[in-house]
């Protein structure tokens, strides 16, 4: 029977997403107007904070819903309200163009070798036993490969492993044979045998430490040098260090948060806590196992040559990137260019599927953009920066350290680093004693503020980075059952340690 035609645009509107969900969003809709209306002269900057809260809400319900279109509805609201105009949004878009294209070509880059990546995590996941030396070897692999090379290229990797061991177990949990070549939709569990669902969840509970590790690791590497982080290039080229003095600059934070990261993940594993410790289930082990040893006998010499060309690529790219040959997206289309060009990969279609990942993710950066273009507009920072500027000098730089890395729990880290280190530049420059100065020695002291502060406590949330929110909004969230609730408990123990021990470096060492 056939529904009204009011009813069909209620079931419409956001698909599948729950009632009272779709009843929020239209909710925020109705009220920012009101309260920018009716708020007076603070209406603006009162509904330019509604609106982070807003989308931060859309985030966190991720699992409920793709935040694409309900934060994508915000944002263009914001424009009809003049929150913020097309033009600051597409400046923030052009200064954020090198994370845009490496989305766009870098991502389907590696999918075009996950067949390497998945032959060689095999082997260590099924050769390394210890859960702990599996956890500290994905911390520090993250972290060693996000200090030469970038953050998201290195999530990307880990998405594309961890979604290869998840496919296949779950192949095998819905009572298919690895070897058959059926097609298997892995995000399906109504396929699943009961008696294996115990043993899938605990997988599932091991895929998601790991991958949590991982993502830590990418940011305690990606602080410590010049090409770890966008904002640290920035922070680098205002301040005039080079690749040796910017890693000097940050050692006194960056070494001794190094360190209590590792031995947290140590505790993290042995406590079982905030969801860390799940071993792999022996009947998983030897599921990946058996896959291990049918992928080595069942290798063509067409498979072999593809291996080696995926092999030679991962060289290539490991030292372009480190190396700096050229922008990171435009690497990540030489890799799509080579990889396919000499493993056979040349229908349209079969490219296509690689960037079905990134896109979706790529669209809501740019709607996550338009956000920081309210932020920049109504100046929503601008009290925190001005009152952390009017304090005395020696509070100064733990001050800018926390409210760095609070304002990176709710924005982006590469926004909230420019906004700071222009001001801070500014005071440097300043030949107006009536206006706030500062001497070199002081900006370089707040500059290692600022770079650690954006990089170390925005791990809290998956607002604060990029390759955290693309984990999250991932195809492989969903089935590790990652939410966002779920990602800032599991980040809690780290995000305070190294908060604390952060903190007290840029107050006692530098």
């Amino acid at each position: 029977m056939d529904i009204s035609l009011p009813s069909a645009f209620g079931r419409n509107f956001l698909g599948q997403a729950p009632t009272w969900y779709k009843q929020s969003i239209l909710a925020f809709l109705v009220v920012n107007p009101l309260v920018m209306w009716f708020g007076g002269e603070s209406g603006s900057f009162i509904a330019g904070w509604l609106l982070i809260a807003e989308f931060i809400f859309t985030l966190a319900m991720a699992l409920k819903c793709y935040p694409l279109q309900p934060g994508g509805l915000l944002a263009l609201e914001a424009v009809l309200l003049n929150l913020t105009n097309t033009d600051t949004i597409y400046h923030e878009v052009e200064a954020n163009l090198e994370v845009i294209l490496l989305l766009i070509f870098m991502v389907a880059g590696i999918y075009f070798m996950k067949n390497l990546l998945l032959y060689l995590f095999t082997k260590i996941i099924t050769g390394v036993k210890s859960k702990l030396a599996l956890s500290l070897l994905f911390v520090l692999s993250a972290a060693f490969l996000s200090a030469f090379l970038d953050a998201l290229t290195v999530t990307a990797v880990l998405i594309s492993v961890i979604v290869g061991f998840y496919s296949v177990y779950h192949k095998v949990a819905s009572g298919k044979q690895i070897h058959q070549d059926q097609d298997h939709d892995h995000a399906d569990d109504s396929t699943v045998i009961e008696y294996h669902r115990s043993d899938l969840e605990e997988f599932r509970a091991f895929l998601r430490s790991l991958m949590m590790h991982g993502a830590i690791g990418t940011a305690l590497g990606g602080v410590c040098t010049l090409v770890g982080e966008p904002q640290n290039l920035l922070i680098a080229e205002i301040a005039d260090w080079d690749f040796v003095t910017f890693a000097h600059m940050m050692s006194p934070v960056t070494i001794p948060c190094f360190i209590v990261g590792l031995t947290t993940c140590i505790i993290l594993e042995k406590t079982k806590l905030f969801g860390y410790g799940t071993k792999l289930p022996e009947t998983v082990r030897r599921v990946l196992e058996e896959f291990g040893e049918r992928q080595t006998k069942q290798l063509t010499n067409r498979d072999i040559a593809s291996l080696i060309v995926q092999g030679l690529v991962a060289v290539f790219l490991v030292l372009a990137l480190a190396f700096h040959l050229a922008e990171v997206g435009l690497i990540g289309l030489t890799i799509i260019v080579v990889t396919t060009a000499f493993t056979g990969i040349v229908e349209e279609h079969q490219i296509g599927h690689a960037f079905e990942e990134a896109l979706p993710f790529t669209a809501l950066l740019v709607v996550f953009f338009s956000v920081v273009a309210v932020i920049h507009d109504q100046h929503l920072f601008s009290p925190v920066i001005h009152a952390v500027l009017a304090m005395d000098v020696e509070k100064q730089t733990p001050m800018f350290f926390l409210a760095n890395g609070v304002l990176s729990m709710i924005s982006d880290n590469v926004f909230v680093a420019t906004v700071y280190i222009n001001e801070v530049k500014a005071a440097l420059d300043n030949t107006d004693p009536s206006q706030i100065t500062i001497t070199r020695e002081h900006f370089d002291r707040l500059a290692v503020a600022i770079n650690t502060g954006t990089n170390l406590p925005s791990v809290a949330t998956p607002n604060g980075q990029a390759a955290f929110l693309f984990l999250l909004t991932s195809a492989l969230a969903p089935l590790i059952r990652l939410s966002y609730g779920r990602m800032v408990i599991m980040a809690l123990p780290y995000t305070v340690v190294l908060s604390v021990v952060g903190i007290s470096c840029v107050t006692w060492l530098l």
